[in-house]
Formats: C-alpha cells, structure tokens, sequence
C-alpha cells in the first residue's frame, strides 16, 4: 500500500507485484504516453492469454496475426489505426508487444450501432445475452442522475437534455462489449485476461468490473485507474496511480 501511495502523489510508472487475477482491467487516459507504459509494464508482468482493446473492433482484431506482429507500421497498416480517431499507434504498439503470444480480442461498438440504441433501445441493440448483461433494466435512479451529469459534464455542458439518457445507454451498451468479449476470451484461453479501456469503462463501481460480476459468479477481478497530477479518480478503483498531465487543448473551447 506505501509503494501504491507513492506512486500516486508522485506520479512514478513502476509495475507491482500483482495477485493472480482471472481478469486486469487496465485504464487509462487515452492520449497520455505514460499511462500506456504502464499498461505495457503490466501487461508484461501478467503475462496474459488474451487482451481485449476497447480501440479495436472484432473484425480489426482478426487482422492481429503472428507475422505482424513484431512489426509496428505494418499492424498500424492492417489495422487502419491513422483513420481510427484514436492517439497515435506508438502509444499502444508496446502493450502488444509486450505479450506477443496473447489472443487479441476487440470489443469497440462501431458508431452506428451506438447510435442504434436512440431508435431500438439498449437491450435490442446489443441482441442476443441482454439479460443476462441487464440490460433490460434500467440503472437505479441516483446513478443515472450522476451518470447523466458525467455525460453532460463530458460533453461540455453542450448535449440537450433529452438525449442524455441515450447517452448514458450508449456507455453501458459499451461497457457491456467489453465485459461480453472478456468472457469470450477467458472460455477461449482460459485466462488471464488483461482490459486496456478508459478510466470511465475501467471504473469497479459501475463499469465493465461491476457488468463482469454481474455475468459470472466467482471472477477474480483487479482494476487499476490512472489519472494525471494526482487528481482524485472517481469509481471505486483497486489502486490508482499517477502521471504527468499532457499538455493539450481545451476541449470545450470552441463552446466559449
């Protein structure tokens, strides 16, 4: 726990020693190096069977084979990473490489089926295992509240209010894909699983930790959160480090 501490009030990038877990769920802020070294520092520790990327699609996941590999440009290439939106492929190229032995699996909703739940509603989107996952029922009233405000603080103030329950049902639809293609490699490879997502998807009290629980009885389950310059991180995370803020622009700039 002191080793923990200092990571966080100091921002240090160590890896620690694990327990043996069946699932890492490893978050992050997407466009932030140092936290994307962390993940490859225990990637390479946990050695894992499989991970599954919230930045990959099941079809970009296919395109993961032994040949590419131990070659960066050539997996950008296959996996059309310059037109994904996400930050650039050399800020994720070292978690492959740092189990290069593990199945790859992609859990991304593509955007229109996001958008899909507007007009069908959550559990008809996402098909088969609704149930199972909850998602025919609705949050209880003071998270959705606060799931909302998240939502609406998240998009700048700027989201009309009508549709942030849409909003907060596209997040759970994807958290969910991300629990669904966890289990399906854990029966797969029998595990461990190590998680690379976001800090929001990442999240014990409410993201894919708490959908996995849910699903399956008995799962050992470890969630690290990073957030920069020791800011708090909300969310019920087992350890939480920190690292340097990235300078980058106001995001809410052009709503001022």
């Amino acid at each position: 726990m002191i080793a923990r501490y200092v990571a966080l009030v100091f921002g240090l990038s160590f890896a620690l020693p694990l327990a043996a877990q069946d699932v890492y769920v490893l978050g992050e802020v997407h466009d932030n190096p140092a936290h994307h070294a962390v993940q490859a520092e225990r990637v390479a520790e946990i050695r894992p069977s499989a991970i599954v990327f919230e930045m990959l699609t099941a079809a970009q996941a296919r395109k993961v084979v032994p040949e590419l590999r131990g070659d960066q440009a050539a997996l950008a290439e296959a996996l059309e990473w310059g037109e994904s939106g996400w930050p650039d492929f050399a800020l994720y190229y070292p978690i492959f490489a740092a189990a290069p032995e593990a199945a790859i699996y992609g859990a991304q909703v593509p955007r229109e089926e996001a958008r899909a739940v507007f007009e069908e509603g959550l559990a008809a989107s996402f098909g088969a295992d609704a149930v199972r996952y909850g998602l025919d029922r609705p949050l209880p009233a003071t998270e959705q509240t606060e799931r909302e405000a998240l939502q609406m603080a998240a998009h700048c103030d700027a989201l009309p209010v009508d549709i942030l329950p849409g909003m907060v049902d596209i997040q759970r639809l994807r958290d969910t894909a991300l629990a669904r293609a966890v289990l399906n490699a854990l029966d797969e490879t029998g595990g461990p699983v190590a998680v690379i997502t976001g800090n929001g998807h990442a999240r014990r009290d409410w993201g894919v930790p708490a959908v996995l629980s849910a699903a399956r009885d008995g799962l050992g389950i470890a969630v690290l959160g990073q957030t920069e310059d020791g800011a708090p991180l909300e969310g019920g995370f087992d350890e939480v480090i920190s690292a340097e803020a990235v300078d980058r622009p106001d995001p809410c700039a052009a709503f001022k």
